[in-house]
């Protein structure tokens, strides 16, 4: 649990701005397929930051419904609330979510005592392993290794997803940390280098589109087969690059409309649709993916 493949998947919605059920229950069983190690629900590639609260715990619900035990489903559970992130938490306590994804608090920048307080103080309010999430670029603050050996030390805090792209805190980090916590990279351009250094997976957004290829580069890593993982991962690279040419998750949710994955590329303001500049940049980047 919590090694591998693990995506960070997309909400698909109707044109209304709905969540779209039928196209849900599709990406579920196409993560099942392809070998996706779990499915994280409603994290913030998940749209997490424009659902309300019953819409967020409903597609968790629908989500691991569709899953039916078949894949492991980890909740996006993250605020820039303490008191919110627990109540999040609270509701996915008993309904069968292996874990849950909590994302470094956003916007309010907390010191490393507040960060270390926020993650405490969800962890003990809970019976649920939590994976860290720190991403910097998004939340302008930095979870530093320091406090994240110290967050290690607290029984259910079992794994970090580092999506900073900073390739010398795996080694820092993990010697921090002990040889049981996972690490897991958040950043699909930098991943392999990552699990190579040391890392146990991944929370992918390409995976989104690319779910059978990332799920065989983490196994060929996690075998040591590390020239063939990257011979297979270099094909990727154009996509891991311009599924962000503009912000997540515009570019993944066109991508996956593009394969027919998901009926629309509608996503809620403030976010808008792909620009029509980009879509010659994502033709290519699947292309040479060998997905279209």
């Amino acid at each position: 649990m919590f090694t591998g493949s693990l995506v960070a998947m997309v909400t698909p919605m109707d044109s209304q701005g709905k969540v779209d059920r039928v196209s849900l229950k599709k990406l579920v069983e196409y993560h099942i397929t392809s070998g996706s190690s779990a499915i994280i629900s409603v994290g913030t590639t998940g749209e997490s930051a424009t659902l309300d609260h019953d819409e967020h715990i409903d597609v968790i619900k629908q989500t691991l419904e569709y899953a039916d035990g078949r894949i492991d489903i980890i909740a996006g559970t993250g605020a820039n609330a303490t008191k919110e992130a627990i109540a999040l938490t609270n509701k996915v306590e008993n309904i069968g979510v292996v874990g849950c994804l909590t994302v470094v608090p956003y916007y309010n920048k907390p010191t490393q005592e507040g960060m270390y307080q926020h993650f405490k103080a969800i962890a003990e309010n809970s019976s649920l392993p939590q994976i860290l999430y720190n991403v910097p670029g998004r939340t302008g603050s930095d979870l530093k290794p320091e406090t994240v050996g110290r967050l290690s030390k607290i029984k259910n805090i079992i794994a970090l997803k580092d999506a900073t792209g900073d390739l010398t805190r795996v080694y820092k980090t993990r010697q921090l940390v002990g040889k049981d916590f996972k690490l897991l990279s958040g950043d699909d351009i930098t991943f392999l280098d990552f699990m190579i250094l040391g890392g146990d997976g991944v929370i992918s957004v390409t995976a989104n589109v690319a779910a059978k290829e990332m799920a065989t580069i983490c196994q060929l890593a996690e075998n040591q087969q590390f020239s063939e993982a990257r011979v297979l991962n270099n094909s990727l690279i154009a996509l891991h690059k311009n599924l962000f040419i503009e912000p997540n998750p515009i570019p993944v949710k066109w991508a996956c409309a593009r394969l027919g994955l998901i009926k629309d590329n509608a996503i809620r303001l403030p976010m808008t649709p792909l620009t029509e500049d980009a879509i010659p940049e994502m033709e290519f980047a699947l292309k040479n993916a060998k997905l279209l």
